[in-house]
């Protein structure tokens, strides 16, 4: 029998993501004004929960960010405070990367917001057209994503605006295999509003299934894991 679009997308979460994770993350963003690199840390429980602290640059060191549910924080050490993002932020820049505060923080999920349908399919890849559903609290009205056949590793995913206008193009790389993921190490998203503009992710360090205490997705962890 054919796949279903559902059974792909399924298949392409459990490559990049797992029930729980830690990665080291090296971010380089490039504009027009020059080039700068930010390192980081990132614990994750599925979608729920995610805790991200910055190592580098010093300026930004100590810097931390935790999501539970539809919820965001950021901890800023230099003025010692706690931010509550609210959603109208979470399409804002991460960082000043071309990432948003929704990427970072894992907030859709493919599976649950959005219904699928296979629009093109060759003997290398699937395309698929992802539409939201009536009651996805997403970000975007529409994203085509490529996945190879071979292991459902995605290969580019882009995305439109409510509008149908592209906004981005994200490619993925540099394949790596993980127990059972395999899992694109490089992403690199390019901004269509922004030609100079680019984000290039590299995942340094990654492994799946790890135990993580409770206590690291809870908001006195923003202060206490950012030493």
């Amino acid at each position: 029998m054919a796949i279903t679009p559902d059974a792909i997308i399924k298949k392409v979460e459990h490559n990049i993501q797992s029930d729980s994770g830690y990665s080291k993350i090296t971010m380089t963003v490039t504009t027009a004004r020059g080039e700068r690199t930010m390192k980081m840390e990132s614990w994750n429980r599925g979608h729920e929960k995610s805790f991200i602290k910055v190592l580098y640059p010093k300026q930004d060191r100590g810097i931390t960010f935790l999501k539970v549910d539809t919820t965001m924080w950021q901890y800023v050490p230099k003025i010692e405070k706690t931010i509550k993002i609210p959603s109208s932020m979470m399409m804002q820049s991460w960082m000043g990367s071309d990432f948003t505060n929704d990427d970072m923080a894992k907030e859709s999920s493919i599976v649950d917001d959005y219904h699928a349908q296979i629009t093109f399919e060759d003997g290398q890849k699937y395309t698929l057209t992802l539409l939201p559903k009536p009651d996805a609290a997403v970000v975007w009205g529409k994203i085509v994503l490529e996945v190879a056949k071979e292991h459902f590793v995605p290969l580019l995913a882009i995305y439109y605006d409510e509008d149908g206008v592209q906004q981005r193009i994200l490619y993925y790389s540099d394949v790596k295999f993980y127990g059972d993921h395999y899992l694109p190490t490089v992403m690199t998203l390019i901004p269509q509003n922004k030609k100079s503009n680019k984000t290039v992710v590299k995942m340094e360090e990654v492994n799946f299934d790890v135990v993580i205490k409770d206590e690291r997705f809870t908001k006195n962890a923003l202060v206490r894991y950012s030493q």
